[in-house]
């Protein structure tokens, strides 16, 4: 904030500064008792100066209904009123005992009046025209220092030295209510124009109340469009319909209010009876019906509250006392309810009456006065559908939705069977609302209605859809559906009127839905917009019509999602089919991967790996290859999963396949260097001092002496005993890895799997096995690597019988089990190799084991049956 002028104005204390309502000007009043009159737009000169006081001049204030004219409140015990024009007073108003400290004028049309308050601990009702004081207005213990007439209640204000805040009706003078809030002195006051909020000043803090409610005095009558609305005494009204035809939804209707004339009570509600031929104000414990187009009062009366029947032109009823509650027949008196509650604390009108007590409500009907039956809620609103068959109670944080049973009523009516404890099942629970309702409107079975968040929704079935979000929380306040304009229309404090357009089809097609009346439902599908279509199919969802969703809807994504639900394969495989411009994103491989479970699950294979394919589901489809036994599938991963950098899949199905250069070049190309050393030792003995030498020239990054411990092979043959044997087992399995062996073969082949090659190769050539050799090579990868791909699918192409040990043991992926250790070797002595063959495979035969494991190390399977593989 920055200052833009500094004056030395006045002579004393400056007291209060009045700015005026529409002119560059400004009022300031001081302790040297002149008053002056600042012009901003001319470099803030003054060009007035106002002297008549005798004491300290307190206040200012100009009329809002004569903006030429001020007045002036003195410690002199004096008003006095000035125009703009002339330095010296029109008049003076003197009857205060005391100094005068503060002043208000009257904000409406009707009154010529001037509020003033003293240090006589009086405030004070005076006639500016007359010159005469109204009313005066005891209570304060101590100097009155603030007052105010509120701009939109009938109510005044004045606050004191006391500490106390009172509240007086502006019309009665009555003492409503006293605040205090144990702040100390009161010293201001401060209403907003457009809200209901009343700040407070005092010693020790500030409070800010609300008086009343904020939500503006109007009714609508969806029948006929007009909406008629309370500004303070005056009424208004005005047509809707066709206004709101060429506006965006939310944007402000530009109305031409046509003034209907003055009530004579402060109007605190307006209603429209169920034709709208009626319109009731009710107020100050006062009622007045008037006709809506000319508002000439048809009848009148005291009631605390007053409501409408919903089934009769001239039918109300209303609450005298706690007591009594009067039904009303065509504007005359018909019947008193006796009411089975303690105490009556409100009603509420519609198909039935709704006697509200402390603790539930009670329903009656309208012709006889009839007890119902009684709910333990306790409802602040009740609104009955059209055809009043549902009826929603709306509590203050839920609501409830009950079919009413009118069959049920008439014929206990007519039996005479209804008694004190009312009729058996009349209301039925359907739903529970558990959001916080504002207002709201039945149109056919939906209920339009607006949240405590500021959402506008509206309710059909059970289901919530949100319509729009209101813009500022609570401002706005629903009026009413007009069905003919196919638009909601909503009103805030300050009389403006926005709409939103909710379609007549959509509601209607909805509701019979919901009653199940599906050939109107169809007969009204072709008149809905095609942009309400993906609303309509999420809807039918929800009541759970999932196949005509599907059918209804034009979103594909929602399309999709019920395609998947329904177990409806084709459907869902062409939507994505026909949304594949965008294929890396991640929603796109999602659906996939949903339609590809969907596949899985119905065992259609070929669709569950082209989903997996699309949806990048490297996992899945590795899962999928190894299982169905595809092995040019496990080729065609590896190198995809390798070119997308899934370099783990790539990994495991290279290794799977027997491809260990290929997951060594992995190691590598991935700086694993340490892991690429330890696999080439294992898998690769030809490779380990290539490994060896990368792994050095890496570790020397962080230490050369670490490096230096590597031990190379080639260097130190020594370290590694039967590296030469491992070498030749290497070549054996490279020169053989791509024989498949055969799923069928698993029952014998599973005894192979601990065949010591080295073992084998050595007592092949006579030699024997080291002491303390720590490099042991078995066919442990038999059914682990190579011969777990394709075996399914081969065998079924080729239909060939079981494949011989010697085919197991070619197929093998070489394992050495590297030990520092010095512990011997757990493999039998080469003497004993038959024997030992012979006990883990014990259905074979001795002597044909002996020639499988002899066809091996010579490499010959010259005389076998499945030399063709």
């Amino acid at each position: 904030m920055e200052k833009l002028k500094d004056l030395e104005a006045h002579a004393d204390y400056i007291r209060y500064i009045e700015v005026h309502p529409s002119q560059p000007v400004c009022l300031s009043s001081s302790d040297d008792m002149s008053i002056k009159l600042w012009n901003w737009d001319q470099s803030w000169e003054c060009t007035s100066s106002f002297e008549g006081h005798s004491h300290y001049v307190m206040m200012t204030r100009f009329n809002c209904k004569d903006t030429n004219t001020f007045a002036s409140a003195s410690l002199d015990r004096s008003i006095k009123v000035w125009g703009l024009g002339s330095q010296q007073p029109h008049f003076s108003l003197e009857g205060h005992e005391r100094g005068v400290n503060c002043i208000d004028y009257y904000p409406g049309g009707d009154k010529p009046y001037l509020l003033s308050g003293a240090d006589d601990k009086t405030v004070k009702i005076w006639d500016y025209q007359t010159k005469a004081c109204i009313q005066t207005l005891e209570g304060h213990s101590n100097n009155v220092c603030a007052v105010l007439f509120h701009p939109r209640l009938p109510v005044l204000v004045s606050a004191s030295e006391d500490g106390t805040v009172r509240i007086w009706h502006s019309t009665t003078y009555r003492a409503e209510t006293t605040l205090n809030y144990g702040l100390e002195r009161a010293w201001s006051l401060a209403v907003a124009k457009n809200s209901n909020g009343l700040a407070i000043g005092y010693d020790e803090g500030t409070i800010l109340v609300k008086l009343g409610h904020d939500a503006p005095v109007a009714s609508l009558d969806t029948h006929t469009g007009k909406l008629v609305w309370a500004n303070n005494n005056d009424i208004q009204s005005v047509s809707l319909r066709g206004l709101a035809s060429d506006c965006v939804d939310g944007e402000r209707i530009p109305l031409a209010p046509k003034d209907m004339g003055s009530c004579e009570i402060f109007p605190q509600n307006l209603q429209h009876n169920c034709n709208g031929r009626f319109l009731v104000v009710c107020g100050d414990g006062e009622y007045i019906i008037y006709t809506s187009q000319a508002l000439r009062n048809k009848a009148f009366g005291q009631a605390l509250d007053f409501v409408w029947s919903a089934v009769g032109t001239g039918d109300y009823a209303i609450r005298e006392s706690l007591s009594r509650v009067k039904i009303f027949k065509n504007f005359k008196e018909h019947r008193t309810l006796k009411v089975p509650i303690s105490a009556a604390e409100g009603i509420i009108g519609g198909a039935c009456l709704a006697v509200r007590g402390s603790d539930c409500v009670c329903f009656f009907e309208w012709t006889e006065g009839t007890f119902l039956c009684k709910i333990d809620v306790i409802p602040t609103v009740i609104s009955w559908n059209e055809t009043h068959e549902l009826v929603i109670l709306i509590c203050e944080e839920q609501a409830f939705i009950l079919k009413y049973n009118r069959n049920s009523v008439e014929a206990s009516l007519t039996a005479g069977t209804a008694g004190s404890s009312g009729v058996a099942d009349v209301l039925e629970p359907l739903h529970e609302v558990t959001e916080r309702i504002v207002a709201g409107q039945w149109v056919g079975d939906c209920f339009i209605f607006s949240n405590a968040s500021s959402c506008l929704n509206y309710l059909v079935g059970g289901n919530t859809t949100t319509i729009c979000h209101l813009d500022g929380a609570g401002s706005f306040h629903m009026l009413g559906y007009i069905p003919k304009e196919d638009r909601i229309f909503l009103m805030d404090r300050s009389y403006a009127v926005v709409s939103y357009k909710v379609l007549l089809p959509v509601l209607q097609y909805q509701t019979a839905v919901v009653r199940q009346d599906f050939e109107t439902a169809n007969v009204l599908l072709p008149s809905i917009p095609e942009s309400e279509l993906s609303s309509i199919a999420r809807f039918l969802e929800a009541q759970g019509y999932k196949d005509v969703a599907m059918q209804v809807s034009h979103d594909p994504d929602h399309k999709f999602d019920l395609a998947i639900e329904l177990n409806q394969v084709d459907v869902a495989r062409s939507i994505l089919d026909k949304d594949a411009h965008d294929l890396e994103s991640t929603e796109y491989q999602a659906k996939w991967k949903r339609l590809g479970d969907l596949a899985l699950a119905n065992s259609d294979f070929d669709l569950a790996g082209r989903c997996a394919r699309n949806a990048m589901d490297f996992p899945g489809l590795l899962m999928l290859h190894t299982s169905a036994g595809n092995l040019d599938g496990a080729v065609e991963l590896a190198e995809l999963a390798e070119t997308r950098g899934f370099m783990n899949v790539a990994f495991l199905a290279y290794f799977i396949l027997g491809r260990v250069e290929e997951c060594f070049e992995l190691l590598i190309k991935t700086n694993r260097i340490p892991e690429a050393a330890f696999f080439a030792r294992t898998y690769l003995p030809s490779r380990m001092s290539e490994a060896v030498h990368l792994w050095r020239t890496d570790l020397r990054t962080v230490s050369e002496h670490a490096a230096t411990a590597l031990a190379d092979p080639d260097s130190y043959p020594n370290l590694f005993p039967d590296l030469e044997w491992a070498g030749q087992v290497e070549d054996l399995f490279k020169a053989n890895r791509d024989r498949i062996l055969l799923a069928s073969n698993y029952p014998t082949a599973i005894h192979d799997l601990d065949l010591d090659l080295i073992a084998l190769l050595k007592a092949r050539e006579g030699g024997e096995q080291t002491p303390g050799s720590d490099l042991k090579f078995s066919a442990k990868a038999v059914l682990s690597n190579t011969s777990s791909i394709a075996t399914g699918s081969c065998s079924e192409a080729r239909g060939e019988d079981q494949l011989h040990l010697k085919d197991d043991a070619i197929a093998v992926v070489a394992t050495m089990n590297h030990d520092s250790s010095d512990k011997p070797s757990e493999t039998p002595a080469s003497q004993d190799q038959a024997a030992y063959i012979a006990a883990i495979a014990p259905e074979r035969e001795p002597d044909s084991v002996q020639d499988e494991a002899d066809a091996i190390l010579n490499d010959n399977f010259a005389d076998d049956d499945d030399d063709d593989w």
